[in-house]
């Protein structure tokens, strides 16, 4: 839970994906802070919102957000390997990722703060999850379909336990996609989207991934 974040080790493992990220943060400026004062965490700092209120995003179907969340090694160790095996099947969907922000102080609903900014039709909420006995690098997926602020939990979609012992990056990645393309095609998340992903069976390879 105390780990650091370590943005340049993700920022370089994303420039080998092809991604260069925004770079963001919450108000939540210590982890003394971000422990203390969760609300903190789901509002961005004033220097990036205005950053990002100032930037030209052209919107896209889909944005992600890469969060530091109560375990900073779990999105150390495993962001960028599930990427690599999302974006390909993102890809193969037709559906365009536009920005990718890698998020400071981080909780879940900064995502759609983040996502409503640059007009994301689909926000992906890649965070931390709390460190568990058994998975102290667990991590998590959160779906916002027309992300906005104040979206509540029954709003989202979550696939967690992203982790060498859990959920495999290939088998994250073909649930999240899934509810990605399902998102968008009926414009909702959260309870009105029912993960159904497994009943077409196991995930097949994509070429490359």
């Amino acid at each position: 839970m105390h780990a650091a974040f370590d943005v340049a080790g993700i920022v370089a493992d994303l420039a080998g994906l092809g991604i260069t990220p925004v770079e963001v943060s919450s108000q939540a400026h210590s982890r003394r802070d971000y422990l203390r004062r969760p609300d903190l965490g789901r509002m961005l700092d004033p220097a990036s919102l205005r950053m990002l209120e100032g930037r030209v995003i052209a919107p896209r179907p889909c944005a992600i957000v890469i969060g530091d969340g109560l375990s900073p090694t779990a999105v150390n160790v495993h962001a960028a390997g599930l990427l690599r095996d999302l974006l390909p099947r993102l890809a193969a969907d037709g559906i365009e990722v536009g920005a990718v922000a890698l998020a400071s102080g981080a909780r879940v609903a900064l995502g759609d703060e983040i996502g409503a900014i640059i007009g994301a039709r689909m926000l992906v909420m890649l965070i931390g999850e709390r460190p568990g006995l058994s998975a102290p690098d667990s991590l998590g997926a959160y779906l916002s379909h027309a992300p906005r602020i104040g979206l509540t939990d029954a709003e989202r979609n979550c696939v967690s336990n992203i982790h060498g012992a859990g959920l495999s990056y290939a088998e994250a990645a073909f649930r999240i996609s899934w509810l990605v393309r399902e998102g968008l095609a009926r414009q909702v998340t959260g309870i009105a989207l029912k993960d159904e992903s497994g009943a077409g069976g196991s995930p097949a390879a994509l070429p490359g991934v």
